[in-house]
């Protein structure tokens, strides 16, 4: 049972949070973008990152809440160098913007997290009419990952430091559909499953990495792409799973306070893979409670990544 789980490997469990994970590390000099970071372990995430030193730029739908969690990080340490652009990961338009504005500001980019995401909604179509859960949670982040892998290149040679780009996926890429991704049937509303479909979209968060990985490799670039589960949390994420809200909800919401990751722990993993010296050089891996961990077959499929890499390239196009 994981209430008595021992640290791993790297010394860490799912006990430690993002401020253990990254004591002593220094991040000043670096440039982080954190998708999603007005909230959760996203906000969790910038905080910590800012706390160490790195610049950080938080991507955020919401311009209110992304300048409320700036301001409470600056009020907490009023040396911290924290942006909020606005950045929509279910319209290729946002994200197009996001990535403009970012590039023209002349700023480098050290370190990308890929942590944004929505789950088990409804079916829904995004603003380009793709499946929502995999429009935001997979392809907004492919796009914005492709649009800012330049000048990740150009700060990776000038700085001499290693960038890292980190996908926040979850355990839930286990649930997917049999063949993995349904690359014809994405959008199809009859053979729609909530479950499925987010556990489509973190597959290919895993994939998205993966495939990454192998190319950066054969152009020799100093950077790195993995992908990782942050742990069961209590977020508001879950407002999708019941619906109408139910005797189940109230259930598990204080089960949660037992058994679940606090936002602290739950940031912990991103933060440990964005920032500590035992990941270094490591790349195409699959990160859980700070240490290494093993994902199923079909997210180590090779060729199942190269085919949602070319499948990702002719819809953003």
């Amino acid at each position: 049972m994981w209430l008595f789980a021992r640290p791993g490997p790297s010394g860490f469990s799912q006990y430690s949070t993002a401020e253990q994970v990254t004591d002593g590390i220094d991040a000043s000099g670096l440039t982080a973008i954190v998708t999603g970071g007005s909230s959760g372990i996203g906000s969790e995430t910038a905080r910590v990152l800012a706390l160490r030193g790195a610049h950080v730029v938080m991507g955020v739908r919401n311009m209110a809440a992304g300048k409320q969690v700036q301001e409470a990080i600056i009020k907490e340490i009023p040396t911290a160098k924290v942006d909020a652009l606005e950045l929509d990961l279910s319209s290729m338009a946002s994200v197009r913007k996001f990535a403009s504005d970012f590039n023209s500001s002349g700023r480098s980019l050290n370190l990308l997290i890929n942590n944004a995401g929505i789950m088990m909604t409804p079916f829904l179509l995004s603003k380009d009419n793709i499946e929502l859960q995999f429009a935001t949670n997979h392809l907004g982040h492919f796009f914005l990952t492709h649009l800012l892998l330049d000048n990740m290149m150009k700060t990776a040679r000038k700085s001499k430091k290693e960038g890292r780009i980190v996908n926040v996926s979850s355990e839930a890429h286990r649930i997917t559909y049999p063949e993995g991704v349904r690359f014809d049937k994405i959008n199809d509303e009859k053979q729609y499953s909530k479950y499925q479909a987010y556990g489509q979209s973190k597959l290919a968060n895993i994939l998205h990495a993966n495939e990454l990985t192998r190319q950066l490799k054969e152009e020799g670039t100093e950077i790195t792409a993995n992908s990782l589960h942050p742990g069961v949390i209590s977020t508001n994420l879950f407002r999708h799973i019941f619906t109408p809200p139910s005797f189940a909800e109230g259930f598990v919401s204080k089960l949660s306070n037992l058994l679940l990751k606090n936002v602290q722990q739950g940031a912990a993993t991103t933060c440990y893979v964005a920032l500590h010296p035992q990941v270094k050089g490591v790349s195409g891996a699959y990160f859980s409670d700070s240490n290494l961990a093993k994902s199923t077959e079909l997210a180590k499929d090779m060729d199942l990544a190269k085919r949602l890499w070319d499948f990702s390239i002719k819809l953003i196009k």
